[in-house]
């Protein structure tokens, strides 16, 4: 009896451990699955989901309120692009997803146009500030709206850093963390400056981003923000043919256009046709050496394949003769 009791509990303590266990893996692998920017887009939306509107934030954001008023983001819905696309398009509910705050796939309602305060950092929380509304900042945020900008970027030598988005971008501006890009770009690429072709672009007043962000120029808006952006930071044969379209296979024409020759205006002309002569000359001697060159290797080998192929004749000879003897006294003894 008190064995088959003792079973029964070494069941029981397995089949909870096992439950238990299982209950466990499964809540920890769907929490780190979820996004950090996930707390955003939870919960219906209603006041009481915590949503109260970028106008909350400006009493004590006033400066960061002030200057998101005019970006993009504030901007994503009234857009006149956004507008005429998204008729054209029949007025997708789906693009509501990243032009609008608080969007419900279920019902298509919103709670505030544009991309607000609460778009990124969440509902508000009543405890705020006491409870800090914060949030990772990493791509993997900006990718719920950015996707083909972030997949550049992923296949990108940034990416590999682990340079983030947000280390270059100010995501309340949305503007360079930087007076220039090039300046921005320098942060980190200070030597880059010193190649030709990184000095010569610079004289010419091109940024960082007119070579290594390149894109073809666009003829007509984006639809669904299904475009290139150039966060790859690879430069390709487009970016050189986008500005050197006449020139590309011409070379001496780029070098001018670079200013690469540009001492040559002030050069002395007798004393480069001197140089000139000098070097014709040069290259008539050195001619004149390798053809002797070839003449004496010549003879060289000439002789040594007379002495050598005579020495080889003679012995060759030589122990035809020897043979010949031997055949010779073979057949006497016959005889």
């Amino acid at each position: 009896m008190s064995i088959r009791k003792s079973n029964r509990k070494r069941w029981s303590w397995l089949a909870f451990t096992l439950v238990f266990g299982l209950s466990l893996s499964v809540g920890v692998a769907i929490g780190l699955s979820r996004p950090a920017a996930a707390a955003s887009q939870a919960g219906p939306v209603t006041q009481e989901a915590g949503y109260a509107g970028s106008e909350s934030c400006a009493p004590c954001h006033a400066n960061i309120v002030e200057v998101w008023k005019s970006t993009r983001h504030a901007n994503a819905f009234s857009s006149p692009i956004f507008q005429r696309d998204w008729s054209e398009l029949g007025s997708k509910i789906a693009c509501l997803e990243c032009h609008t705050t608080g969007y419900d796939p279920a019902s298509g309602a919103y709670v505030q146009e544009g991309v607000t305060c609460e778009s990124c950092h969440g509902p508000f929380q009543p405890a705020h500030p006491a409870q800090a509304m914060s949030i990772t900042p990493d791509a993997e945020l900006c990718a719920n709206c950015h996707k083909t900008t972030t997949d550049e970027w992923k296949a990108s030598v940034h990416n590999k850093a682990g340079i983030q988005c947000q280390a270059c971008h100010n995501p309340h501006s949305q503007t360079p963390k930087a007076e220039t890009v090039t300046a921005l770009c320098s942060n980190c690429h200070k030597a880059m400056g010193d190649s030709f072709t990184h000095g010569s672009h610079a004289n010419a007043g091109l940024e960082c981003s007119n070579c290594h962000m390149y894109t073809s120029p666009r003829t007509t808006d984006p639809i669904e923000g299904l475009v290139p952006t150039g966060h790859t930071f690879s430069v390709g044969s487009d970016a050189c043919v986008g500005c050197h379209q006449d020139t590309v296979h011409t070379r001496d024409t780029i070098v001018q256009l670079t200013g690469e020759v540009k001492e040559l205006a002030t050069a002395d002309i007798d004393t480069l046709q001197k140089t000139v002569h000098e070097q014709d000359q040069t290259i008539t001697s050195l001619k004149a050496q390798n053809t002797v060159r070839l003449y004496t290797g010549l003879a060289q080998g000439a002789i040594v394949g007379l002495v050598t192929g005579g020495a080889a004749a003679w012995v060759v000879s030589k122990r035809l003769r020897i043979i010949a003897e031997d055949e010779d006294e073979q057949e006497e003894d016959q005889s």
